[in-house]
Protein backbone atom coordinates (compact mmCIF):
# COMPACT_ATOMS: atom_id res chain seq x y z
CA UNK A 1 0.00 0.00 0.00
CA UNK A 2 0.95 3.44 -1.01
CA UNK A 3 1.37 6.42 0.85
CA UNK A 4 -1.84 9.08 0.66
CA UNK A 5 -1.37 11.18 -2.29
CA UNK A 6 -2.30 14.71 -2.94
CA UNK A 7 -5.11 13.96 -6.03
CA UNK A 8 -2.37 15.00 -8.35
CA UNK A 9 -0.45 11.93 -8.09
CA UNK A 10 -2.51 9.32 -6.81
CA UNK A 11 -2.04 6.10 -8.94
CA UNK A 12 -5.40 5.36 -10.85
CA UNK A 13 -6.77 2.70 -13.46
CA UNK A 14 -9.23 3.24 -16.21
CA UNK A 15 -11.62 0.06 -16.12
CA UNK A 16 -13.12 0.50 -20.22
CA UNK A 17 -14.41 -2.08 -22.37
CA UNK A 18 -15.24 -2.75 -26.19
CA UNK A 19 -18.85 -2.14 -25.23
CA UNK A 20 -21.49 -2.00 -22.81
CA UNK A 21 -22.54 -5.03 -21.19
CA UNK A 22 -18.71 -6.26 -20.81
CA UNK A 23 -18.80 -6.18 -17.23
CA UNK A 24 -17.44 -2.90 -16.55
CA UNK A 25 -18.84 -2.07 -13.25
CA UNK A 26 -18.46 -5.63 -11.77
CA UNK A 27 -15.14 -5.01 -12.36
CA UNK A 28 -14.20 -1.52 -11.00
CA UNK A 29 -17.06 -2.28 -7.91
CA UNK A 30 -15.33 -5.47 -7.26
CA UNK A 31 -11.95 -3.77 -8.01
CA UNK A 32 -12.97 -1.03 -5.32
CA UNK A 33 -13.47 -3.79 -2.48
CA UNK A 34 -10.94 -5.94 -3.01
CA UNK A 35 -8.77 -3.02 -2.51
CA UNK A 36 -10.63 -1.80 -0.15
CA UNK A 37 -10.52 -5.08 1.95
CA UNK A 38 -6.40 -5.05 1.87
CA UNK A 39 -6.37 -1.67 3.57
CA UNK A 40 -6.12 0.92 0.06
CA UNK A 41 -8.16 4.36 0.41
CA UNK A 42 -9.89 3.74 -2.95
CA UNK A 43 -11.08 6.69 -4.62
CA UNK A 44 -13.78 5.85 -6.96
CA UNK A 45 -15.02 7.67 -10.21
CA UNK A 46 -17.50 7.06 -12.78
CA UNK A 47 -17.07 8.49 -16.65
CA UNK A 48 -20.05 9.99 -17.38
CA UNK A 49 -23.48 11.00 -16.25
CA UNK A 50 -24.62 7.93 -14.36
CA UNK A 51 -25.76 8.49 -10.39
CA UNK A 52 -26.34 5.01 -9.74
CA UNK A 53 -22.68 3.02 -10.59
CA UNK A 54 -21.41 5.91 -8.29
CA UNK A 55 -23.66 4.52 -6.04
CA UNK A 56 -22.29 1.17 -5.64
CA UNK A 57 -18.65 2.39 -5.70
CA UNK A 58 -19.48 4.06 -2.43
CA UNK A 59 -20.59 0.83 -1.17
CA UNK A 60 -17.77 -0.31 -1.89
CA UNK A 61 -15.20 1.87 -1.16
CA UNK A 62 -16.73 4.18 2.11
CA UNK A 63 -15.77 7.22 -0.04
CA UNK A 64 -18.56 9.45 -2.21
CA UNK A 65 -18.74 8.17 -5.88
CA UNK A 66 -17.78 11.23 -8.13
CA UNK A 67 -19.01 11.54 -11.94
CA UNK A 68 -16.15 13.21 -14.59
CA UNK A 69 -17.99 13.94 -17.55
CA UNK A 70 -15.96 16.00 -20.24
CA UNK A 71 -19.72 17.20 -22.03
CA UNK A 72 -21.38 18.24 -18.77
CA UNK A 73 -18.18 19.74 -17.35
CA UNK A 74 -15.73 20.54 -19.79
CA UNK A 75 -12.71 18.57 -20.54
CA UNK A 76 -10.63 21.11 -18.58
CA UNK A 77 -12.43 20.01 -15.08
CA UNK A 78 -11.69 16.29 -15.75
CA UNK A 79 -8.31 16.60 -13.67
CA UNK A 80 -9.32 19.09 -11.19
CA UNK A 81 -12.33 17.24 -10.23
CA UNK A 82 -10.29 13.99 -10.11
CA UNK A 83 -7.98 15.48 -8.03
CA UNK A 84 -10.05 16.69 -5.93
CA UNK A 85 -11.96 13.39 -5.27
CA UNK A 86 -8.53 11.07 -4.90
CA UNK A 87 -7.28 13.94 -2.60
CA UNK A 88 -6.12 11.40 0.50
CA UNK A 89 -6.23 8.38 -0.96
CA UNK A 90 -3.60 5.50 -2.48
CA UNK A 91 -5.24 4.41 -5.53
CA UNK A 92 -8.25 5.55 -7.78
CA UNK A 93 -10.34 2.98 -9.99
CA UNK A 94 -12.16 5.02 -12.53
CA UNK A 95 -15.26 3.01 -14.44
CA UNK A 96 -15.48 3.77 -18.13
CA UNK A 97 -18.36 4.69 -20.01
CA UNK A 98 -19.97 1.92 -23.22
CA UNK A 99 -17.66 1.15 -25.27
CA UNK A 100 -14.33 2.96 -24.57
CA UNK A 101 -14.43 5.17 -27.30
CA UNK A 102 -17.67 5.85 -27.63
CA UNK A 103 -18.67 9.12 -26.42
CA UNK A 104 -21.46 12.34 -27.11
CA UNK A 105 -23.33 11.53 -30.68
CA UNK A 106 -21.61 13.47 -32.96
CA UNK A 107 -19.57 14.78 -31.02
CA UNK A 108 -15.92 12.57 -31.35
CA UNK A 109 -14.33 11.11 -28.54
CA UNK A 110 -15.79 14.38 -26.49
CA UNK A 111 -17.59 12.37 -23.20
CA UNK A 112 -15.93 8.83 -24.07
CA UNK A 113 -13.88 6.78 -21.78
CA UNK A 114 -10.96 7.08 -23.75
CA UNK A 115 -11.03 11.01 -23.17
CA UNK A 116 -10.95 10.68 -19.45
CA UNK A 117 -8.19 8.19 -19.79
CA UNK A 118 -5.98 10.79 -22.10
CA UNK A 119 -6.90 13.72 -19.68
CA UNK A 120 -5.62 11.68 -16.42
CA UNK A 121 -3.08 10.04 -17.77
CA UNK A 122 -3.96 6.81 -16.70
CA UNK A 123 -3.51 3.54 -18.38
CA UNK A 124 -6.58 1.44 -19.47
CA UNK A 125 -7.92 -1.89 -18.46
CA UNK A 126 -9.98 -4.13 -21.20
CA UNK A 127 -12.51 -5.87 -19.54
CA UNK A 128 -13.46 -8.23 -22.97
CA UNK A 129 -16.78 -10.69 -22.36
CA UNK A 130 -15.57 -13.67 -23.94
CA UNK A 131 -18.24 -15.85 -23.46
CA UNK A 132 -19.08 -16.17 -27.36
CA UNK A 133 -15.26 -16.11 -28.54
CA UNK A 134 -11.67 -18.12 -28.29
CA UNK A 135 -8.91 -16.87 -30.59
CA UNK A 136 -10.53 -13.95 -32.54
CA UNK A 137 -10.49 -12.05 -28.86
CA UNK A 138 -6.75 -11.38 -29.75
CA UNK A 139 -7.97 -8.87 -33.58
CA UNK A 140 -10.35 -7.16 -31.03
CA UNK A 141 -7.88 -6.71 -28.05
CA UNK A 142 -5.25 -5.38 -31.13
CA UNK A 143 -7.62 -3.13 -32.57
CA UNK A 144 -8.20 -1.52 -29.26
CA UNK A 145 -4.61 -1.64 -28.33
CA UNK A 146 -3.66 0.30 -31.62
CA UNK A 147 -6.65 2.58 -32.51
CA UNK A 148 -5.38 5.38 -30.51
CA UNK A 149 -1.73 5.36 -29.71
CA UNK A 150 -2.57 8.15 -26.70
CA UNK A 151 -4.95 5.97 -25.57
CA UNK A 152 -2.30 3.25 -23.19
CA UNK A 153 -4.59 -0.16 -22.56
CA UNK A 154 -1.81 -1.85 -20.21
CA UNK A 155 -3.79 -4.62 -19.53
CA UNK A 156 -6.68 -7.27 -20.31
CA UNK A 157 -9.12 -8.96 -17.94
CA UNK A 158 -11.42 -11.85 -19.56
CA UNK A 159 -14.77 -12.08 -18.72
CA UNK A 160 -17.55 -14.94 -18.56
CA UNK A 161 -15.09 -17.50 -19.38
CA UNK A 162 -16.61 -20.90 -19.69
CA UNK A 163 -13.61 -23.09 -18.57
CA UNK A 164 -10.45 -23.76 -17.80
CA UNK A 165 -10.09 -25.15 -22.00
CA UNK A 166 -11.62 -21.95 -22.68
CA UNK A 167 -9.07 -19.89 -20.63
CA UNK A 168 -6.43 -21.78 -22.29
CA UNK A 169 -7.39 -20.49 -25.64
CA UNK A 170 -7.99 -17.31 -25.00
CA UNK A 171 -4.74 -16.63 -23.44
CA UNK A 172 -2.85 -18.25 -26.00
CA UNK A 173 -4.78 -15.87 -28.71
CA UNK A 174 -3.69 -13.18 -26.76
CA UNK A 175 0.01 -13.79 -26.10
CA UNK A 176 1.27 -11.43 -28.95
CA UNK A 177 -1.53 -8.75 -28.41
CA UNK A 178 0.81 -6.73 -26.21
CA UNK A 179 -1.73 -5.95 -23.31
CA UNK A 180 -1.41 -8.48 -20.75
CA UNK A 181 -3.62 -11.01 -19.29
CA UNK A 182 -4.20 -9.39 -15.70
CA UNK A 183 -7.52 -11.06 -14.71
CA UNK A 184 -10.42 -13.83 -15.84
CA UNK A 185 -13.84 -13.91 -14.23
CA UNK A 186 -15.67 -16.95 -14.73
CA UNK A 187 -19.89 -17.06 -15.01
CA UNK A 188 -21.15 -16.12 -11.40
CA UNK A 189 -24.73 -15.49 -11.31
CA UNK A 190 -24.26 -13.66 -7.12
CA UNK A 191 -22.92 -10.84 -9.33
CA UNK A 192 -25.61 -9.78 -11.20
CA UNK A 193 -27.29 -6.55 -9.98
CA UNK A 194 -31.14 -6.12 -11.10
CA UNK A 195 -32.20 -3.38 -13.72
CA UNK A 196 -35.46 -1.81 -14.55
CA UNK A 197 -36.28 0.74 -17.24
CA UNK A 198 -33.44 3.40 -16.62
CA UNK A 199 -30.80 0.83 -15.54
CA UNK A 200 -29.03 -0.69 -12.21
CA UNK A 201 -31.62 -0.55 -9.27
CA UNK A 202 -29.69 1.98 -7.24
CA UNK A 203 -27.88 1.09 -4.05
CA UNK A 204 -29.84 2.74 -1.46
CA UNK A 205 -33.34 0.58 -2.46
CA UNK A 206 -31.53 -2.63 -2.56
CA UNK A 207 -29.88 -2.33 0.93
CA UNK A 208 -28.78 -5.81 2.54
CA UNK A 209 -28.87 -7.60 -1.39
CA UNK A 210 -26.59 -5.12 -2.64
CA UNK A 211 -24.28 -5.49 -0.11
CA UNK A 212 -24.21 -9.16 -0.87
CA UNK A 213 -23.37 -8.37 -4.44
CA UNK A 214 -20.39 -5.99 -3.63
CA UNK A 215 -19.16 -8.75 -1.68
CA UNK A 216 -19.60 -11.43 -4.41
CA UNK A 217 -18.24 -8.90 -6.61
CA UNK A 218 -14.73 -8.42 -4.31
CA UNK A 219 -14.78 -12.06 -4.07
CA UNK A 220 -14.78 -12.78 -7.48
CA UNK A 221 -12.15 -9.83 -8.77
CA UNK A 222 -9.58 -10.59 -5.33
CA UNK A 223 -9.74 -14.43 -7.38
CA UNK A 224 -9.39 -14.09 -10.11
CA UNK A 225 -7.63 -10.94 -11.24
CA UNK A 226 -3.49 -10.09 -10.27
CA UNK A 227 -4.40 -6.92 -7.88
CA UNK A 228 -0.58 -6.29 -7.60
CA UNK A 229 -0.20 -6.22 -11.86
CA UNK A 230 -3.16 -3.84 -11.45
CA UNK A 231 -1.77 -1.66 -8.81
CA UNK A 232 1.45 -1.75 -10.46
CA UNK A 233 0.02 -0.77 -13.46
CA UNK A 234 -2.10 1.95 -11.54
CA UNK A 235 1.28 3.35 -9.91
CA UNK A 236 2.28 3.94 -14.04
CA UNK A 237 -0.01 6.51 -14.65
CA UNK A 238 1.42 10.05 -15.25
CA UNK A 239 2.05 13.04 -12.90
CA UNK A 240 -1.05 15.46 -13.40
CA UNK A 241 -0.63 18.99 -13.54
CA UNK A 242 -2.52 21.88 -11.84
CA UNK A 243 -4.65 22.24 -8.61
CA UNK A 244 -7.43 19.93 -7.49
CA UNK A 245 -10.87 21.50 -8.08
CA UNK A 246 -12.08 23.22 -4.70
CA UNK A 247 -15.50 24.24 -4.14
CA UNK A 248 -14.72 27.56 -2.28
CA UNK A 249 -12.42 28.46 -5.02
CA UNK A 250 -14.20 27.75 -7.67
CA UNK A 251 -16.99 30.20 -6.69
CA UNK A 252 -14.63 33.16 -6.06
CA UNK A 253 -12.61 32.75 -9.06
CA UNK A 254 -16.01 32.13 -11.02
CA UNK A 255 -17.65 35.62 -12.71
CA UNK A 256 -19.90 37.46 -10.10
CA UNK A 257 -23.89 36.44 -10.93
CA UNK A 258 -26.11 39.57 -11.26
CA UNK A 259 -28.32 40.08 -8.10
CA UNK A 260 -31.04 37.70 -7.81
CA UNK A 261 -34.50 38.64 -9.33
CA UNK A 262 -36.65 39.55 -6.30
CA UNK A 263 -39.05 37.64 -4.95
CA UNK A 264 -43.03 38.75 -6.19
CA UNK A 265 -43.83 42.01 -4.81
CA UNK A 266 -40.03 42.40 -3.25
CA UNK A 267 -37.78 45.67 -3.36
CA UNK A 268 -34.49 44.41 -5.63
CA UNK A 269 -31.37 44.87 -3.04
CA UNK A 270 -29.98 47.48 -3.85
CA UNK A 271 -26.54 47.08 -5.11
CA UNK A 272 -24.60 49.87 -3.12
CA UNK A 273 -24.92 48.27 -0.24
CA UNK A 274 -24.49 44.66 -1.35
CA UNK A 275 -26.25 41.42 -0.17
CA UNK A 276 -28.74 41.43 2.34
CA UNK A 277 -27.91 39.87 5.73
CA UNK A 278 -29.90 36.79 7.10
CA UNK A 279 -33.57 37.43 7.51
CA UNK A 280 -34.76 36.51 11.11
CA UNK A 281 -36.39 33.24 11.90
CA UNK A 282 -40.22 33.63 11.53
CA UNK A 283 -42.52 31.84 13.82
CA UNK A 284 -43.16 28.94 11.85
CA UNK A 285 -39.78 28.08 11.60
CA UNK A 286 -38.37 28.63 8.00
CA UNK A 287 -35.90 31.25 7.09
CA UNK A 288 -32.42 30.31 8.18
CA UNK A 289 -30.39 29.77 11.13
CA UNK A 290 -28.97 32.06 13.82
CA UNK A 291 -25.61 32.30 12.27
CA UNK A 292 -26.67 33.65 9.18
CA UNK A 293 -26.57 30.36 6.72
CA UNK A 294 -29.85 29.70 5.17
CA UNK A 295 -30.64 26.30 5.27
CA UNK A 296 -30.74 24.27 1.81
CA UNK A 297 -32.86 21.34 2.19
CA UNK A 298 -31.84 18.43 -0.64
CA UNK A 299 -34.21 15.62 -0.53
CA UNK A 300 -32.24 12.24 -0.41
CA UNK A 301 -33.42 8.48 0.47
CA UNK A 302 -34.36 5.83 -1.83
CA UNK A 303 -36.87 7.67 -4.24
CA UNK A 304 -34.06 10.54 -4.53
CA UNK A 305 -30.66 9.03 -4.88
CA UNK A 306 -29.32 10.73 -8.32
CA UNK A 307 -27.23 13.85 -7.08
CA UNK A 308 -23.55 14.75 -7.83
CA UNK A 309 -21.54 15.13 -4.33
CA UNK A 310 -20.00 18.60 -6.08
CA UNK A 311 -23.78 20.19 -5.82
CA UNK A 312 -23.86 19.80 -1.56
CA UNK A 313 -20.02 21.53 -1.56
CA UNK A 314 -20.67 24.18 -3.78
CA UNK A 315 -24.20 25.11 -1.48
CA UNK A 316 -21.69 24.80 1.83
CA UNK A 317 -19.10 26.73 0.34
CA UNK A 318 -21.60 29.74 -0.99
CA UNK A 319 -22.54 29.64 2.70
CA UNK A 320 -25.67 27.32 2.89
CA UNK A 321 -25.80 24.99 6.07
CA UNK A 322 -26.91 21.48 3.71
CA UNK A 323 -29.55 19.28 5.21
CA UNK A 324 -30.93 15.81 3.51
CA UNK A 325 -34.39 15.23 4.18
CA UNK A 326 -36.29 11.72 2.95
CA UNK A 327 -39.94 12.62 1.27
CA UNK A 328 -40.85 8.82 2.07
CA UNK A 329 -40.06 9.92 5.33
CA UNK A 330 -40.06 12.91 6.89
CA UNK A 331 -43.36 14.73 7.30
CA UNK A 332 -41.49 18.18 7.84
CA UNK A 333 -38.98 19.93 5.84
CA UNK A 334 -35.97 20.50 8.36
CA UNK A 335 -36.08 23.01 10.90
CA UNK A 336 -35.02 26.74 9.27
CA UNK A 337 -35.53 25.65 5.51
CA UNK A 338 -35.15 28.54 3.37
CA UNK A 339 -34.34 26.44 -0.35
CA UNK A 340 -34.96 23.19 -1.47
CA UNK A 341 -33.00 21.40 -4.02
CA UNK A 342 -34.67 17.81 -5.50
CA UNK A 343 -32.59 15.94 -7.50
CA UNK A 344 -33.27 12.72 -9.76
CA UNK A 345 -34.58 9.33 -9.06
CA UNK A 346 -37.70 6.72 -9.27
CA UNK A 347 -39.84 8.94 -8.12
CA UNK A 348 -42.85 6.52 -10.31
CA UNK A 349 -41.67 3.66 -8.28
CA UNK A 350 -42.59 5.29 -5.40
CA UNK A 351 -45.42 7.42 -6.27
CA UNK A 352 -47.86 5.67 -3.69
CA UNK A 353 -45.66 6.30 -1.02
CA UNK A 354 -44.51 9.92 -2.21
CA UNK A 355 -48.55 10.85 -2.62
CA UNK A 356 -49.23 9.24 1.12
CA UNK A 357 -46.77 11.59 2.95
CA UNK A 358 -49.21 14.40 2.24
CA UNK A 359 -47.78 16.36 5.43
CA UNK A 360 -44.40 17.16 3.49
CA UNK A 361 -46.14 17.80 0.05
CA UNK A 362 -48.13 20.53 1.98
CA UNK A 363 -44.76 21.89 3.52
CA UNK A 364 -43.19 21.97 -0.08
CA UNK A 365 -46.33 23.55 -1.66
CA UNK A 366 -46.44 25.94 1.32
CA UNK A 367 -42.75 27.14 0.82
CA UNK A 368 -43.05 27.13 -3.13
CA UNK A 369 -45.93 29.54 -2.56
CA UNK A 370 -43.77 31.88 -0.37
CA UNK A 371 -41.40 32.22 -3.16
CA UNK A 372 -39.03 30.44 -1.04
CA UNK A 373 -36.08 28.93 -3.85
CA UNK A 374 -37.06 25.32 -5.02
CA UNK A 375 -34.44 23.37 -7.83
CA UNK A 376 -36.00 20.26 -9.11
CA UNK A 377 -34.40 18.22 -11.81
CA UNK A 378 -36.13 15.02 -13.65
CA UNK A 379 -37.32 13.11 -10.68
CA UNK A 380 -37.90 16.49 -8.47
CA UNK A 381 -39.84 17.88 -11.49
CA UNK A 382 -42.54 14.76 -11.45
CA UNK A 383 -42.37 15.19 -7.61
CA UNK A 384 -43.68 19.18 -7.77
CA UNK A 385 -46.57 18.30 -10.33
CA UNK A 386 -50.39 18.24 -9.81
CA UNK A 387 -50.11 14.58 -10.03
CA UNK A 388 -47.87 10.97 -11.29
CA UNK A 389 -49.75 8.16 -12.96
CA UNK A 390 -53.02 9.74 -11.31
CA UNK A 391 -51.39 9.84 -7.77
CA UNK A 392 -51.33 13.07 -6.08
CA UNK A 393 -47.86 15.00 -5.21
CA UNK A 394 -47.17 18.36 -4.28
CA UNK A 395 -48.94 20.31 -6.93
CA UNK A 396 -46.87 23.48 -7.17
CA UNK A 397 -46.60 23.18 -10.92
CA UNK A 398 -50.22 22.85 -13.34
CA UNK A 399 -49.14 20.05 -14.82
CA UNK A 400 -49.49 16.22 -14.69
CA UNK A 401 -46.92 13.01 -15.06
CA UNK A 402 -47.05 10.11 -16.44
CA UNK A 403 -45.25 6.86 -17.39
CA UNK A 404 -44.07 6.47 -20.77
CA UNK A 405 -42.88 3.65 -23.29
CA UNK A 406 -40.27 5.88 -25.01
CA UNK A 407 -37.00 6.28 -23.49
CA UNK A 408 -35.72 10.04 -23.79
CA UNK A 409 -31.79 10.35 -23.16
CA UNK A 410 -28.88 12.57 -24.55
CA UNK A 411 -26.46 15.08 -23.66
CA UNK A 412 -28.59 18.16 -24.51
CA UNK A 413 -26.81 22.30 -24.87
CA UNK A 414 -29.29 24.27 -22.54
CA UNK A 415 -29.74 28.06 -22.45
CA UNK A 416 -31.55 29.94 -19.55
CA UNK A 417 -35.00 31.08 -21.64
CA UNK A 418 -35.42 33.61 -18.50
CA UNK A 419 -34.12 34.54 -15.24
CA UNK A 420 -34.46 32.05 -12.09
CA UNK A 421 -33.35 31.31 -9.00
CA UNK A 422 -30.00 28.96 -10.86
CA UNK A 423 -29.20 31.95 -13.51
CA UNK A 424 -30.42 34.77 -15.36
CA UNK A 425 -31.60 34.81 -19.05
CA UNK A 426 -28.97 33.74 -21.43
CA UNK A 427 -27.38 31.78 -19.32
CA UNK A 428 -25.62 28.91 -21.29
CA UNK A 429 -25.22 25.13 -19.90
CA UNK A 430 -25.11 21.81 -20.32
CA UNK A 431 -26.87 19.04 -19.71
CA UNK A 432 -28.57 15.20 -19.69
CA UNK A 433 -31.79 13.56 -20.11
CA UNK A 434 -33.12 10.15 -19.04
CA UNK A 435 -36.30 9.28 -18.46
CA UNK A 436 -39.40 7.29 -19.80
CA UNK A 437 -41.68 9.86 -17.98
CA UNK A 438 -43.64 12.59 -19.86
CA UNK A 439 -44.95 16.15 -18.16
CA UNK A 440 -47.87 17.53 -19.64
CA UNK A 441 -47.44 20.37 -20.63
CA UNK A 442 -43.90 20.32 -20.94
CA UNK A 443 -42.82 23.50 -20.41
CA UNK A 444 -44.62 26.19 -18.09
CA UNK A 445 -45.41 29.90 -19.83
CA UNK A 446 -42.07 30.47 -18.66
CA UNK A 447 -39.87 27.40 -19.36
CA UNK A 448 -36.39 26.76 -18.12
CA UNK A 449 -34.55 26.10 -20.54
CA UNK A 450 -34.24 26.61 -24.55
CA UNK A 451 -32.90 23.09 -25.95
CA UNK A 452 -30.33 22.91 -29.30
CA UNK A 453 -32.09 20.20 -30.80
CA UNK A 454 -33.43 20.08 -33.77
CA UNK A 455 -36.92 21.29 -32.99
CA UNK A 456 -35.53 24.15 -30.62
CA UNK A 457 -37.74 22.72 -27.96
CA UNK A 458 -38.33 24.61 -24.79
CA UNK A 459 -38.86 22.86 -21.50
CA UNK A 460 -39.79 23.09 -17.91
CA UNK A 461 -40.67 25.64 -15.71
CA UNK A 462 -39.72 28.87 -14.08
CA UNK A 463 -42.74 29.95 -11.42
CA UNK A 464 -42.00 32.44 -8.91
CA UNK A 465 -38.43 30.73 -6.86
CA UNK A 466 -39.12 27.16 -8.42
CA UNK A 467 -36.57 26.25 -11.27
CA UNK A 468 -38.14 22.54 -12.09
CA UNK A 469 -37.02 20.81 -15.70
CA UNK A 470 -36.26 17.52 -16.51
CA UNK A 471 -32.28 17.97 -17.25
CA UNK A 472 -29.49 17.26 -15.27
CA UNK A 473 -26.72 19.72 -14.93
CA UNK A 474 -23.28 19.58 -13.07
CA UNK A 475 -23.00 23.08 -10.87
CA UNK A 476 -19.11 22.58 -11.43
CA UNK A 477 -19.37 23.92 -14.73
CA UNK A 478 -20.91 26.50 -13.70
CA UNK A 479 -20.23 27.44 -9.75
CA UNK A 480 -22.23 30.87 -10.04
CA UNK A 481 -25.86 28.70 -10.00
CA UNK A 482 -24.81 27.55 -6.11
CA UNK A 483 -23.81 31.18 -5.34
CA UNK A 484 -27.02 32.79 -7.12
CA UNK A 485 -29.39 29.88 -5.22
CA UNK A 486 -27.95 30.45 -1.88
CA UNK A 487 -27.89 34.67 -2.33
CA UNK A 488 -31.36 33.98 -3.17
CA UNK A 489 -32.58 31.65 0.21
CA UNK A 490 -30.91 34.78 2.22
CA UNK A 491 -33.57 37.24 0.33
CA UNK A 492 -36.33 35.60 -0.20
Amino acid sequence: MGSAGSGRSVPRLVIAAPSSGSGKTTVATGLMAALSARGFAVSPHKVGPDYIDPGYHALATGRVGRNLDAYLCGAELVAPLFAHGARGCDIAVVEGVMGLFDGAAGEGELASTAQVAKLLRAPVVLVVDASAQARSVAALVHGFVGWDPEVRVGGVILNKVASDRHEELLREALDSVGAPVMGVLRRAAQVETPSRHLGLVPVAERSAVAVEAVSAMAAQVDGGCDLSALVSLARSAGALHGAGWDAGEALVSSPPPPLPFPAPGASPPDPLVGPRGPRPRTPDGLGGTPDGHPVVAVAGGAAFTFSYAEHAELLAAAGARVVTFDPLRDEELPEGTSGVVIGGGFPEVYASELSANEALRKRIAELAARGAPVAAECAGLLYLCRELDGMPMCGVLDASARMSERLTLGYRDAVAVGDSVLAPAGTRMRGHEFHRTVVEPGAGSSPAWGLRTPERRVEGFVEGGVHASYLHTHWASAPGVARRFVERCRTS
